[in-house]
């Protein structure tokens, strides 16, 4: 894979960048700002219109070829060699990378983060990974703890799989519930010792898409996929 530079954080973006990185801002906030908390089994929130319609349909339409899982499953890292991200290359390559990583590293965005949620992301680096699962497809029940200090789960689509969203347990056993998978929503939570959520293995008719958004401390070792790897975002110290 060719080596890319990644854009100076301080470059001057294009007008029509810059305007969208402000409403994908103005819908991820208004988005929390409609969300309740849900405390059961621990608490998550459920969110809806993440982003503007014509950004997310630029999503769905980046041209990531979907992993093929070769008959492997229950772990995202079991493939690690295809995995995608809206990476320092993806956002030199393409505008709506560029707008949505801008959007999720200001400061505006992080500040609302830890205020809605209680997150602490001072210091911490964003990563977005592109995922596309198919037929074959399932996750094991796992927390996120660790150096994940907070994660978003952004359905892109397709339409009418409501029960293609993922799985919430009150422990590594027992499940829960699951959440709506609908395009646009999100699940979100900071990551704790209770935070279980997975994917029960299930018919998958085409592929599912979904932007997972996480904000990880220096700890993280691959910088290669972070947004900015030497760009942390400014929250509460």
């Amino acid at each position: 894979m060719p080596t890319s530079v990644m854009p100076s954080p301080e470059a001057t973006p294009s007008a029509s960048a810059d305007s969208d990185r402000r409403r994908c801002e103005a819908a991820i906030a208004e988005s929390f700002g409609r969300a309740q908390a849900d405390n059961s089994p621990y608490r998550h929130w459920i969110l809806d219109d993440l982003l503007p319609t014509q950004v997310a349909q630029a999503l769905i339409d980046l041209p990531f070829e979907a992993p093929a899982l070769h008959g492997q499953s229950g772990s995202r890292e079991l493939h690690n060699n295809t995995r995608r991200y809206l990476d320092a290359e993806a956002i030199e390559t393409y505008p709506v990378c560029a707008s949505v990583a801008a959007a999720f590293q200001s400061d505006e965005t992080v500040a609302l983060i830890e205020q809605a949620t209680g997150a602490r992301l001072d210091g911490c680096c964003l990563r977005l990974e592109y995922a596309q699962d198919t037929e074959g497809f399932w996750l094991q029940p796992h927390t996120d703890l660790g150096v994940k200090k907070f994660t978003l789960l952004y359905y892109l689509g397709p339409a009418d799989h409501e029960e293609w969203g993922t799985d919430i347990y009150e422990n590594a056993e027992t499940w829960s519930h699951r959440a709506p998978f609908v395009p646009g929503g999100a699940l979100v939570f900071v990551p704790g010792d209770n935070t279980w959520h997975g994917f029960e293995p299930r018919a998958l008719n085409g592929v599912r898409k979904s932007l997972i958004v996480n904000y990880v401390t220096d700890e993280w070792r691959a910088r290669e996929q972070l947004a900015y790897p030497t760009t942390p975002v400014h929250g509460r110290s």
